[in-house]
């Protein structure tokens, strides 16, 4: 006996009893949104100019009609849409959020009363405080609570999503595979995982957010090797991350680069030389290009005093420095150039100072001449050369000694172990 085709139907629902109820939340959340502003609109046109009417008043009836309105025309939609084809009344976006709000806007101007509609109420500023106003009132006094303007927005989103891009349409025969679904679902609602954020927000979105999200821990977008979330980024680069654009300290005499803050020291070294061009300038204001880059090159070239032992102090026991013989030898002084305490200064101020000093040191700032101008740059300027001399004896006969001590000590302690 054949089974009734009746029955074969019921098996068909009975096999489909278990749908899954999950909604895009962000899309959900938009349009109760729209919802509460759509109803201060149509209140506030309703009651405009109107003595024994506030939009209070009439919120309760103008809700109930809105909801009912925007359920049925929800509902007929998609075949409006076809049967209207080509119609320039036609509501031609397909976003959820378009469509209702374009529903809404139908819905509030069959409110506007005659006054509404005759005064140019509708375009003055006045009619919008007014509306944000009552929008104030509502959610103050809790007049429609964001769960129940959800539960709408999604019952018109199920209507007017016949795509399902923001809704979830799986159907299953069992509790056990719907729930299993449901921890999968695209749609299921999820928090964000960065510390402090407080979002939350269908599992489609988390890509999205997750690019967005003013709190997730990023490393410096300048690559220094500190990590800081999105929102103080800007604050970070700008103010205190090593790897910041900066002018040079001698932008204001002449400099124009903007180098990395970190790299200061060694731009300041590279550069010695266009610095010490600019110091120069602002002192010999009226000298010539030829003379102060002339001059450049005899600072670099001054030497500066410093004692032997100073040098070797480093290499000897402290036995060995405090022998009173080393100590008299000690006394003579050998020559270093200027080039590493240049480099030591790092402002203006600084190497200003130093330019004076080795300026008055070198004597009067000659004037450019082809013929002399190498001769006169090569002089080291400090130190005549019978000085010179009698440093440089000095300087061998203290080596001497240091090497003296040194076969002492190998001699002492050889026999040391012969002993």
């Amino acid at each position: 006996m054949d089974v009734p085709d009746q029955k074969c139907g019921s098996l068909k629902e009975v096999a489909h009893l278990f749908h899954c109820d999950l909604f895009d939340t962000e899309i959900v959340h938009k349009i109760g949104q729209i919802l509460l502003l759509g109803l201060s609109t149509a209140c506030v046109d309703n009651t405009s100019g109107d003595l024994f009417k506030s939009p209070a008043s009439v919120a309760v009836d103008i809700r109930k009609e809105m909801v009912d309105y925007l359920t049925q025309r929800s509902e007929t939609f998609i075949a409006e849409s076809l049967i209207e084809q080509g119609s320039p009344y036609m509501i031609t976006s397909e976003h959820p959020v378009d469509i209702v709000s374009d529903l809404i806007d139908d819905f509030a101007s069959s409110k506007q009363n005659l006054f509404s509609r005759v005064s140019g109420w509708l375009l003055s500023e006045k009619r919008e405080d007014k509306i944000d106003d009552f929008v104030q009132e509502m959610e103050f006094r809790s007049f429609w609570l964001m769960e129940r303007r959800l539960s709408i927005g999604q019952t018109l989103l199920k209507y007017l999503d016949p795509k399902n891009e923001f809704h979830c349409k799986m159907n299953f025969g069992s509790a056990e595979d719907l729930s299993c679904h449901t921890n999968a679902c695209s749609f299921r609602p999820i928090s964000c995982t960065n510390v402090g954020c407080r979002a939350s927000f269908s599992s489609v979105h988390m890509e999205k957010h997750d690019s967005l999200c003013p709190f997730k821990i990023l490393p410096c977008e300048q690559k220094c090797s500190e990590s800081i979330t999105r929102r103080e980024m800007d604050r970070h680069c700008i103010t205190v991350c090593p790897m910041r654009l900066v002018n040079c300290p001698f932008y204001h005499v002449g400099c124009q680069s903007s180098i990395p803050h970190t790299t200061t020291e060694q731009h300041c070294s590279e550069f010695l030389e266009p610095h010490l061009l600019c110091i120069l300038r602002l002192i010999h204001k009226e000298a010539a290009m030829d003379d102060l880059k002339c001059r450049v090159e005899q600072l670099l070239k001054v030497v500066f005093p410093t004692h032997v032992c100073d040098l070797y102090c480093g290499c000897l026991s402290s036995r060995e420095r405090n022998s009173k013989s080393l100590r008299d030898e000690g006394k003579a002084l050998i020559e270093l150039s200027s080039v590493d305490q240049l480099c030591e200064a790092q402002c203006v101020r600084s190497l200003t100072r130093i330019v004076k000093d080795l300026d008055a040191k070198i004597g009067p700032l000659d004037k450019y001449s082809p013929g002399t101008a190498s001769e006169e740059c090569n002089n080291t300027a400090d130190v005549p050369q019978h000085v010179a001399d009698k440093t440089m004896s000095k300087v061998q006969s203290t080596s001497e000694s240091i090497s003296t001590l040194e076969d002492l000590k190998e001699e002492t302690s050889l026999q040391h172990h012969i002993d």
